[in-house]
């Protein structure tokens, strides 16, 4: 009964605020704030080139938090440690099974964190490599080698992982890609505007992934 509940819940604030994305402020002392210009950066390059007319105002919510129902999805960055407590697990696994998403970009040194406590909110679900034929892959953009490589971490190719709820894909997590370094000002990191491309391009697919799904 409560699961159904959650999910006219996430219909009706769906139906409300369906443009609205956010960003999770997780526990744990991760610097979850990383990358201040890459939402703003990613949500105008999504309206100006696919069909989406997201609300420039982005969502800070806790895992914890109703808030997060409101919202198609949400993402999570970070260089550091993540933790969820026992409340933010059964929320935000509600939230994803009743239709949430969450973009996962691992800012380097989150990997082993993010992999444990996704764990704690999804005990018998693993993290599997997504294929390149996935629908996330080919939305507006077409991306037939899968997920792009955007800045350097530890030489490794980049990988898309996706945890998947009875065949639906609920959490996309970029690893060795750093897709949200590349949405930010190109002034910070001085990627290649043909870089900064790819990864406004990916991203806009992940969001219309996210909405249509």
């Amino acid at each position: 009964m409560k699961n159904i509940l959650y999910i006219l819940i996430f219909i009706i604030s769906f139906n409300t605020s369906a443009q609205q994305i956010g960003i999770l402020k997780y526990g744990g002392g991760g610097d979850w704030y990383a990358n201040p210009t890459s939402l703003p950066n990613l949500i105008n390059f999504s309206n100006r080139n696919t069909k989406t007319s997201i609300d420039y105002n982005i969502a800070t919510v806790t895992p914890d938090s109703e808030d997060i129902f409101s919202l198609p999805i949400v993402f999570l960055t970070g260089h550091g440690n993540v933790y969820f407590d026992d409340a933010s697990v059964e929320n935000l696994r509600k939230y994803l099974i009743s239709g949430g998403f969450i973009h996962i970009s691992d800012n380097y040194g989150l990997d082993k964190y993010i992999r444990r406590e996704m764990k704690k909110v999804f005990p018998k679900l693993n993290f599997q490599e997504i294929p390149t034929s996935h629908p996330i892959y080919h939305q507006t953009f077409d991306f037939p080698k899968g997920l792009p490589k955007i800045h350097e971490h530890d030489k490794k190719a980049p990988q898309g992982f996706g945890l998947f709820y009875e065949g639906r894909l609920i959490a996309f997590y970029d690893y060795e890609s750093d897709l949200s370094d590349g949405w930010e000002d190109e002034s910070i990191h001085n990627n290649p505007k043909e870089t900064r491309e790819k990864a406004l391009r990916m991203g806009a697919n992940i969001i219309e992934f996210a909405f249509k799904n």
